[in-house]
């Protein structure tokens, strides 16, 4: 394939853009190259500007669970666009999603929309902090709840060593109040709140991992995070910005049988507009202002398309009662298919997956955290991505992202991936 308007309009990008990107994973630093620019999309394809046909593995990191300018959407936006764009007021329609989020999702009583997960991780933080009245929160090695200064911490030395900043930036005021445990190793939580007795506010967590590659709890890791949450009057925040509305209705609290105290959507909620919310019980959600002294505000919340968007494939997902089913089984399928290739090419290597959320780690071990997330081989990875790339199939630009599958993809395009793949295989 030629990506020859790609590079042109990368190199005019940088000129006056950091690196080129609104957004650092785009630049394909983790795996050399020059970025693809999308032209358009339909369905489980993405179209680039040297009009390259691509089957798409990240459909927009999530939320296009339903695939590209999925039909109800795109009307949906449109009808509402020829009504006004912002109001800046409110509006009918974020109740009506409200509505149907709160009765699709477990223990949640009300929700509020922000722009993006990281204002949702961002609001729920404050929010817990604020129901407490205690400053400590955990988070887990690995897992990305968006670019605010809280989160953007990397581990001390010790177990109660406080974090320190990941990012130029981000103050070591902000960071002290972070802790750093390691994900599935209940012990390390243990330990941080007996080191912090009475200090901690909230742990915070992506039930499923996408941001080391997929990486499941162990089993009963998140029912035990709940039982020290609640021996220790903390919260427990489940941030399902890409678990959300994707491997199950009520997301991973659904698939797993855990409730937790706030919870924190994105993706699949806007329809692939950019939305974000977080959501609670009345008692948590009424801190928040105009309610009570919790602040939190946005000028575009609840943005009229965006909300358009979201609540029609909420709807479609809430009445596509096999949807989940086919996902599940389209994605067990080519994880079956990839398995088969890369074994029978003596390729190492071990396939993570939960619903339709899958990855490939070039390491013989299990993956299990962030630690041995980075065990993988990264030039066998960038040789994979780049291989698949010129057979027409865009996975994550990182070895540390999950592929997300689309109920658009047919089995066509299933097969044809796993024989792109043993293509590949064939060349590492």
């Amino acid at each position: 394939m030629i990506y020859q308007r790609s590079s042109q309009l990368f190199a005019e990008a940088e000129q006056v853009i950091p690196g080129g990107v609104n957004s650092p994973v785009r630049a394909f630093k983790g795996v050399g190259g020059t970025p693809l620019f999308a032209k358009s999309a339909q369905g489980a394809y993405l179209y680039d500007e040297d009009d390259n046909r691509l089957i798409d593995y990240i459909n927009s990191w999530g939320p296009m669970i339903l695939g590209h300018a999925f039909q109800p959407v795109v009307d949906a936006v449109i009808e509402k666009a020829k009504k006004g764009t912002s109001f800046g007021m409110p509006t009918e329609l974020e109740t009506q999603i409200a509505r149907l989020a709160i009765s699709m999702v477990p223990n949640i009583d009300k929700i509020r929309f922000v722009n993006s997960g990281t204002e949702a991780c961002m609001s729920a933080i404050r929010l817990a902090r604020g129901y407490t009245k205690r400053d400590k929160i955990i988070k887990f090695a690995g897992c990305y709840h968006g670019h605010s200064d809280s989160f953007l911490i990397a581990a001390g030395s010790g177990l109660s060593t406080f974090g320190v900043p990941n990012s130029p930036g981000v103050t070591q005021g902000t960071a002290k109040d972070t802790l750093l445990a390691h994900y599935n190793d209940i012990d390390n939580v243990k330990a941080l709140f007996e080191a912090n007795a009475n200090e901690i506010a909230a742990i915070i967590i992506e039930p499923v991992a996408g941001n080391m590659g997929c990486v499941p709890p162990a089993a009963g890791f998140l029912q035990a995070l709940r039982e020290i949450c609640d021996a220790n009057n903390a919260l427990l925040i489940f941030d399902e910005v890409m678990t959300g509305f994707r491997l199950a209705k009520g997301g991973a609290q659904e698939l797993y049988g855990v409730t937790a105290d706030i919870v924190c959507f994105g993706k699949v909620i806007g329809g692939g507009l950019p939305v974000g919310a977080f959501a609670a019980r009345n008692e948590i959600m009424n801190h928040l202002a105009p309610l009570g002294p919790v602040y939190q505000a946005g000028t575009l919340s609840g943005n009229p398309l965006a909300m358009a968007a979201g609540l029609a494939m909420l709807e479609t997902l809430n009445n596509d009662t096999a949807v989940y089913q086919r996902l599940e089984e389209k994605t067990a399928y080519l994880q079956q298919g990839i398995d088969r290739v890369l074994r029978e090419n003596n390729i190492v290597f071990t396939i993570n997956r939960v619903g339709s959320m899958i990855s490939v780690h070039f390491d013989a071990h299990p993956v299990v955290d962030f630690q041995t997330a980075k065990n993988g081989d990264n030039d066998t990875f960038k040789k994979f991505f780049h291989g698949l790339l010129q057979e027409g199939v865009y996975i994550a630009p990182s070895a540390y992202e999950t592929w997300f599958i689309t109920d658009a993809l047919t089995y066509d395009d299933l097969d044809f991936t796993i024989n792109a793949v043993a293509k590949v295989a064939q060349t590492l």
